[in-house]
C-alpha cells in the first residue's frame, strides 16, 4: 500500500513538474483583476474599453478588412499550391472518418453562436438602414448573414489549422503552444521574453472569449426551458443550465478525444434534426429554398466588394458595427480551434485540410442561417408575424426567437430539441477548448499524447467559474466580451508571424523532401 502511494505522489509531482505555470496563472489573474475592476467601477471600466474597442474598430479597422481577406487568400493558395500536397503524419490513414472529423471541426468553434444567430441576425440586419440601401431588405438580410460567418472567418481557422497540424504531425514539435509556431521566424527568441508574451496573449484571449462565451445564448436556453416546462426565467436557471452544460462536457473530456467524438455526432445529428423539421414542416419550404439561393448568389457576387468596404465617410458606420467586430471576434477564438483542428487532421494532406474544412465548415454554417434564418425572414414577409415590430418594440432578440419558433407546428418539442441542440453545442465546444488549454498547459507534450485526466478536469471546472461568476453581473459580462474583442488586435499579428513561419518551415521541409529523393 505504502509502495502504491509513493508511485503516486511521485506521478503528481512528475505532472506539477510539467506544468508551465507562469502562462497559466498569470493570465487568469490578468482575468480576476478585469473582472474586479468592472465590478468595483462599472462605470469608467465601462468607458475605458468601449473608447479602447471604438479607436480600434474605427480608426484601425482596415486592419482587421486586411488581414481577414489576406488569410482567406493564402488559404486558397496553401490548398491549391505544392504545400497542400504536405501530408500530415507518417500515415495516409485519416485518424478520423470523413464524418467523425467534419462533425467535430464544425463542432469546436463557434457552434452554438451560430444556431444562436441563425434564428435572428436577419433581424439586426433588417433593422439597418443601410441593409435597405443595398436594395431588396429581404435578399440582403438573408445574404449579410452568410458573409459575416462564411469564407473569411472559416479562412482564420483554416490557414492556422493547417499551420498546427503541419508543427505537431510533420516537424513533430512538443511544445503544443502559440510560440512555438513562431520558431520559424523568431527562432531561440520564443523560447524567451517574446514567446512568453505571444503564449500569455493567447491564454489570456482564450479565456476571456470562453468566459462569455455564454452571454449570449444562456437567456435564449433559460426562456425556451421557460416556455416549456413553466419555470419562471431567473439567475438560479441559469445557473443551473451552466453546470448542467460543465457536466455533460468534463464528463465527455474527462474520457478524451472517444468522449469528444461522440459528443460532436451526438450533437450533429441533433442540429440536423432540428433543421429538418423546421424545413419540412414550418410551412416555409418554397420560400427557404429560394431565398438561399439568391442569398447565395449575392455573395459570390459581391464578396470582394462587401470584403473591402471601409465605409470611409461613415455614412453608415455599417462594417465597424458588423463586419469589423466579426472578424475580431472570429481572431479570438482563433487561439484554440485551429489547435484542435490541427491535431485531429493526422493523416489527411493540407489541401484536404483545408478544402474539406470549407466543406464542413460552410455547409453546416449555410445550411443553418438559410433555413432558421430564412424562416423568420419567410413569416415576416408573408406577413404571418410581424417581428419587426416586436425586436423594435421591446429590443429583445430572445423573445422574438421564441415568438417564431412559437409558430412552428409541436413548438415546445420544437424547444426541446433546440435547447438540447445548444447545450450539445456548447459542450463539444468547451469538449475541444478544453482538450487545448490543457495541451497548452505542459512545457511539452507530444502530439499523439493526451494529457492527464486531472489537468483536462481541472481546466473542464476552470472554464465555467468565470461564466458562473459573471451572469450576476450583467455589466461586466459585457465588458469582458469587449476584452475579447480588443484582443483580437494582437492576435491579428500573431496570427501573420505563425502564417509567415509556416510558410518559411513548410518550404524548407520540401526542399528537403526534393533533397532527400535525389539522394
Amino acid at each position: 500500500m505504502k509502495h502504491y502511494t509513493d508511485q503516486a505522489a511521485a506521478g503528481q509531482t512528475s505532472l506539477l513538474h510539467q506544468i508551465d505555470w507562469f502562462t497559466t496563472l498569470v493570465p487568469f489573474l490578468c482575468i480576476l483583476a478585469l473582472c474586479a475592476w468592472f465590478v468595483i467601477s462599472p462605470e469608467s471600466s465601462t468607458n475605458t474599453i468601449s473608447a479602447i474597442r471604438n479607436f480600434l474598430g474605427d480608426e484601425m479597422g482596415s486592419y482587421y478588412l486586411i488581414i481577414g481577406l489576406g488569410v482567406f487568400v493564402c488559404s486558397l493558395y496553401i490548398a491549391f499550391s505544392r504545400f497542400g500536397k504536405i501530408r500530415l503524419g507518417d500515415t495516409d490513414k485519416p485518424l478520423y472518418s470523413g464524418f467523425q472529423w467534419g462533425s467535430m471541426i464544425f463542432t469546436a468553434g463557434l457552434a452554438a453562436d451560430i444556431l444562436f444567430y441563425s434564428c435572428c441576425e436577419w433581424i439586426l440586419y433588417a433593422s439597418d438602414p443601410h441593409t435597405a440601401e443595398m436594395g431588396a431588405l429581404h435578399d440582403w438580410a438573408a445574404t449579410y448573414p452568410l458573409f459575416h460567418w462564411g469564407p473569411i472567418p472559416w479562412g482564420f481557422y483554416l490557414v492556422l489549422s493547417a499551420a498546427f497540424g503541419f508543427m505537431l504531425h510533420v516537424r513533430k514539435r512538443t511544445r503544443q503552444k502559440y510560440s512555438e509556431a513562431c520558431r520559424p521566424v523568431l527562432g531561440n527568441k520564443v523560447d524567451g521574453l517574446a514567446g512568453k508574451l505571444i503564449d500569455l496573449i493567447a491564454v489570456f484571449a482564450l479565456l476571456a472569449g470562453t468566459a462569455t462565451t455564454f452571454s449570449l445564448a444562456t437567456p435564449l436556453l433559460a426562456g425556451a426551458i421557460s416556455t416549456v416546462t413553466g419555470i419562471p426565467q431567473s439567475t438560479g436557471l441559469t445557473l443551473v443550465i451552466l453546470i448542467v452544460v460543465c457536466a455533460i462536457y468534463t464528463f465527455s473530456v474527462y474520457f478524451g478525444m472517444k468522449g469528444v467524438q461522440l459528443s460532436a455526432a451526438t450533437c450533429t445529428w441533433l442540429f440536423f434534426g432540428l433543421l429538418a423539421y423546421v424545413f419540412f414542416f414550418g410551412g416555409q419550404t418554397r420560400f427557404i429554398i429560394e431565398e438561399g439561393i439568391t442569398a447565395l448568389g449575392n455573395l459570390t457576387q459581391n464578396f470582394i466588394g462587401l470584403a473591402t468596404w471601409t465605409d470611409s465617410l461613415r455614412t453608415s458606420s455599417f462594417p465597424q458595427t458588423w463586419t469589423i467586430f466579426y472578424w475580431a471576434y472570429w481572431m479570438v477564438w482563433c487561439v484554440a480551434v485551429p489547435f484542435f483542428i490541427g491535431s485531429i487532421s493526422k493523416g489527411r494532406t493540407l489541401r484536404q485540410v483545408i478544402l474539406g474544412g470549407y466543406v464542413f465548415g460552410l455547409s453546416g454554417t449555410f445550411t443553418s442561417f438559410i433555413i432558421m434564418g430564412n424562416y423568420g425572414l419567410g413569416l415576416q414577409m408573408h406577413g404571418k408575424l410581424d417581428v419587426l415590430s416586436t425586436y423594435a418594440a421591446d429590443g429583445n432578440l430572445y423573445h422574438a426567437i421564441l415568438d417564431i419558433l412559437g409558430q412552428l407546428p409541436l413548438s415546445k418539442a420544437v424547444l426541446v430539441l433546440l435547447v438540447l441542440s445548444m447545450i450539445t453545442f456548447y459542450s463539444t465546444s468547451f469538449d475541444s477548448i478544453t482538450m487545448v488549454a490543457s495541451t497548452y498547459t505542459y512545457k511539452e507534450l507530444k502530439s499523439d499524447e493526451e494529457p492527464h485526466r486531472n489537468v483536462k478536469l481541472f481546466w473542464a471546472i476552470f472554464l465555467i467559474l468565470l461564466p458562473l461568476a459573471l451572469i450576476f453581473s450583467e455589466n461586466s459580462m459585457s465588458n469582458l466580451q469587449t476584452v475579447s474583442i480588443i484582443a483580437a488586435f494582437p492576435v491579428g499579428i500573431i496570427m501573420l508571424l505563425i502564417i509567415t513561419s509556416f510558410f518559411k518551415d513548410a518550404d524548407a521541409y520540401l526542399q528537403e523532401q526534393a533533397h532527400n529523393s535525389k539522394s
